[in-house]
């Protein structure tokens, strides 16, 4: 019996080999960019007890196993060469009405959760795509456009159920593996086990209210510098990104798109500012319920191929900063990838901030905005093309060193980042590695950029 009959004996979940049904659709990354990975073989484990075998086949074989939930990976770590273990099946979503506790599968997509928490007008700081699993977002840390007000999406984590390297099943939380539950709040996912449930504390929805606004690229510096001005006075129940996009066909475009959990006639004083510093070519503020505010400002991409680097910044980018990115996007290379280049400062700070850095793992607890620069382009694109948009995200991103931190966000992981463990970790680096020591002596669990 050779090792994948013996994996197929051992699980009650399907193994799937190349060529076989399904086998591309749960092995394909999200991100084309690293679409010549090819794993040996997919497992889709049922739960728990399938999530425990498959890592001591991965144990005794020497086959490394790549944790797979949504398969949302920037830097294509939800596949591999060798096994990926996908946990779509472990999708259950349980709400318990009396206590606000909403416990879900270690695979649950958060469109589903979403849907849960809809039908019990309950509320978590989700992110804005559907597809994306809730593991690779809690464990992240997993910002969402209410973190101002609602914290982080690890800040409302309660507990998670695990399966360590050695096979066991345990529950982490403040009272039980306290380091394992610190290290699970933003230290990144497929580090220290494989989560198989996590239960979270919801909260009531709260009144809602979106904006969205467009300007020609030439109101670009006043219309980024004012709105950051903007932000840093705002209110917690307020957030938003700003920032410059733009494709080969079209100009710079500046957008500002928020939500403000409080009505639209008070959205409208915030921005009013921006408003008057420049005519937009778009306005669309108005009242929406907090589900209706989450199709608006769900995120659409046309997929392909992507790279995408951060920097965080404790307050507004000074005029010049803001200058080198609008020059930068005017001197993007250009690709046939609709979804173009840009550079967006999500607002972070408000409850995000209200919580010490070394409390969870997640350490960038002193941000008002992630500077996220992203460049896209087709597979099918020339070798040049993807050279010359890489070369220039790196430029850019080395260029804003001089305006912003060396401080990136671990669920945009970044391939190239040298310093990652520092980027990523900052102060947190250090116990991270020991609690990866202590738990996973072996490196079972193991990628690039593993800790």
């Amino acid at each position: 019996m050779n090792d994948v009959e013996r994996l197929r004996a051992a699980v009650d979940g399907p193994v799937r080999l190349p060529g076989d049904a399904g086998f591309d659709e749960l092995s394909r990354p999200f991100n084309e960019r690293f679409r010549d990975v090819v794993p040996g073989a997919v497992l889709s484990a049922t739960g728990t007890a399938d999530v425990s075998r498959a890592i001591a086949w991965s144990r005794d074989t020497g086959v490394r196993l790549s944790l797979r939930g949504g398969g949302h990976s920037y830097a294509g770590h939800s596949s591999g060469s060798g096994l990926v273990l996908d946990l779509s099946r472990v999708d259950q979503v349980h709400v318990d009405l009396e206590t606000g506790l909403v416990t879900v599968g270690g695979g649950t997509r958060t469109g589903a959760l979403h849907a849960a928490l809809r039908e019990h007008e309950l509320a978590l700081p989700l992110g804005n795509s559907p597809a994306v699993g809730i593991g690779g977002l809690v464990l992240g840390g997993g910002v969402s456009v209410v973190s101002r007000a609602m914290g982080l999406t690890c800040d409302t984590l309660v507990s998670t159920e695990m399966v360590l390297a050695d096979g066991r099943v345990v529950t982490c939380s403040e009272q039980h593996n306290g380091d394992l539950f610190w290290a699970c709040r933003g230290g990144g996912g497929g580090n220290f086990g494989v989560n198989t449930s996590f239960t979270f504390q919801a909260q009531r929805v709260p009144p809602t209210s979106t904006c969205l606004m467009l300007w020609d690229r030439r109101h670009a510096v006043d219309v980024l510098a004012t709105m950051q001005e903007v932000m840093r006075r705002a209110p917690d129940e307020f957030a938003a990104r700003i920032g410059i996009s733009r494709t080969a066909d079209r100009d710079g475009i500046v957008s500002v798109v928020g939500q403000h959990l409080g009505p639209a006639e008070e959205l409208r004083e915030l921005v009013a500012p921006a408003l008057s510093v420049a005519s937009a070519d778009r306005i669309d503020i108005a009242d929406r319920n907090y589900w209706a505010a989450a199709e608006y400002l769900r995120h659409a991409t046309a997929g392909g191929a992507f790279a995408v680097r951060t920097r965080t910044t404790g307050g507004p980018l000074v005029e010049d900063g803001l200058r080198t990115i609008v020059t930068a996007v005017d001197e993007w290379p250009g690709s046939s990838n609709p979804d173009g280049a840009g550079v967006g400062l999500f607002t972070w700070g408000g409850a995000i901030n209200h919580v010490p850095a070394e409390a969870t793992a997640f350490p960038h607890r002193d941000t008002l905005f992630l500077v996220s620069m992203d460049t896209s382009w087709r597979s099918d694109d020339a070798p040049e093309t993807v050279r010359n948009n890489l070369d220039w995200l790196d430029t850019l991103h080395s260029d804003m060193g001089e305006y912003a931190r060396d401080a990136s966000y671990v669920n945009f992981t970044d391939p190239d980042l040298d310093d990652w463990r520092a980027g990523y970790y900052g102060p947190n680096a250090a116990r991270l590695t020991e609690v990866k020591q202590r738990h996973d002596p072996e490196r079972i669990f193991s990628f690039d950029q593993a800790i």
